[in-house]
């Protein structure tokens, strides 16, 4: 019978996914170990190899995207010929381009886990701080509907407009977001780590199409932005990106941290930035539940909408105003409409198939952290 021997290569290939599963597994069966990898190796990862891609000024993770989608189809082609041509060495051509391509997938599946899968298996934040972990009524989610109103109120006065009453973004993307998150990190040591610059995604129109603020990406510890969304997204979508630096995967607790850093930032655009995307997740929240529920709900719903600044309504229309054009030109390389489709179709699996069972949904669940929150805090 004919030994099969392995390369030492092969081998190597064999043992990161053998590893990368293991640690899957692992993490799936226990938070207690996520909890530990987050709190005791992240940051060594993050400290080293999240500082070495910091100097860079651009997006490199955008860079090795591009590279993969402009440079496969070549590849494959260029194979296909080699197989034609190098006839005696088909089987030396194979395999050097398979392992090639085994080794890309090697390094995407290395970073993911230990950059991203496995905190997606850790305790919540709120368990882990002190948060409640309640449900509360419609009556009470109008209450911090109404308390954030008036808090967005107050921050809109504090910030520059233009002609047309819409937000003028002046402060840094960078600086006061990390300084913020490190403020922060008095009370919720996991986020006294290293932060890295976030990063303008020059394809941002691409973004535009997907709906999409912000990315961070594993594979190269970056936090990403669409630099041609409205300005008031800015401030907040930067530093919930920051929030993801940290291990920190789940998207509602990136939303509720980004908020709190924002809002007790020592920037007022920051402070505006962060309470205006909070109240639009409540707004939304609070006319979904005053649907089907009698009238004096609903009428609070309109007096607590009424109460709120108009110029925040600039900001809301200008917002959308934005999104609505990006779909009307259709100036990109895909339609628009297939772009944002296959994206929310690729994100949703993406989230559930690390165990967020409702999705792309589980954004919206910023608000029960907002609930329980203002309600510890005897704010509601």
């Amino acid at each position: 019978m004919k030994k099969i021997r392995l390369q030492k290569n092969t081998i190597a290939l064999i043992a990161v996914f053998a590893v990368c599963i293991l640690l899957n597994v692992i993490a799936r069966l226990s938070s207690g170990f996520s909890d530990m990898y987050l709190e005791y190796v992240f940051p060594i990862i993050n400290q080293t190899f999240g500082r070495l891609l910091s100097f860079i000024p651009f997006s490199v993770g955008e860079i090795l995207i591009l590279i993969a989608l402009i440079g496969l189809p070549p590849s494959i082609i260029l194979y296909i010929v080699l197989m034609i041509v190098k006839k005696g060495k088909r089987k030396k051509v194979s395999r050097i381009y398979f392992k090639a391509i085994a080794w890309c997938v090697a390094y995407v599946l290395v970073t993911e886990t230990f950059n991203c899968f496995i905190f997606y298996q850790c305790s919540t934040f709120a368990s882990k701080n002190g948060i409640s972990e309640n449900s509360y009524t419609v009556s009470q989610l109008l209450d911090l509907y109404a308390v954030l109103a008036k808090e967005t109120n107050e921050a809109s006065a504090e910030i520059e407009r233009n002609e047309k009453g819409q937000f003028i973004l002046t402060a840094d993307l960078d600086e006061t977001a990390e300084k913020s998150l490190l403020a922060l990190g008095e009370r919720y040591p996991v986020l006294k780590g290293f932060y890295t610059t976030p990063k303008p995604v020059v394809n941002s129109y691409f973004m535009s199409q997907q709906y999409l603020m912000g990315i961070y990406f594993p594979f190269t510890l970056e936090a990403n932005y669409n630099h041609l969304m409205y300005d008031s997204n800015k401030p907040c979508t930067v530093t919930h990106e920051l929030v993801h630096t940290q291990g920190i995967i789940l998207e509602d607790e990136a939303n509720f941290i980004a908020f709190l850093a924002c809002s007790e930032s020592e920037n007022a655009e920051y402070r505006y930035s962060g309470r205006l995307s909070a109240l639009k997740y409540v707004m939304n929240r609070a006319y979904d539940a005053v649907a089907d529920m009698e009238d004096s709900y609903k009428e609070r719903y309109n007096e607590i909408t009424y109460s709120i600044d108009p110029n925040i309504w600039y900001d809301i229309a200008g917002n959308q105003d934005y999104w609505s054009s990006v779909q009307e030109e259709d100036e990109g390389i895909l339609p628009s409409e297939t772009v944002d489709e296959v994206s929310n179709e690729v994100m949703d699996e993406m989230l559930k198939f690390n165990g967020v069972e409702d999705g792309r949904q589980s954004y919206g669940r910023m608000v029960d952290l907002l609930l329980n929150y203002y309600h510890d805090e005897g704010l509601i």
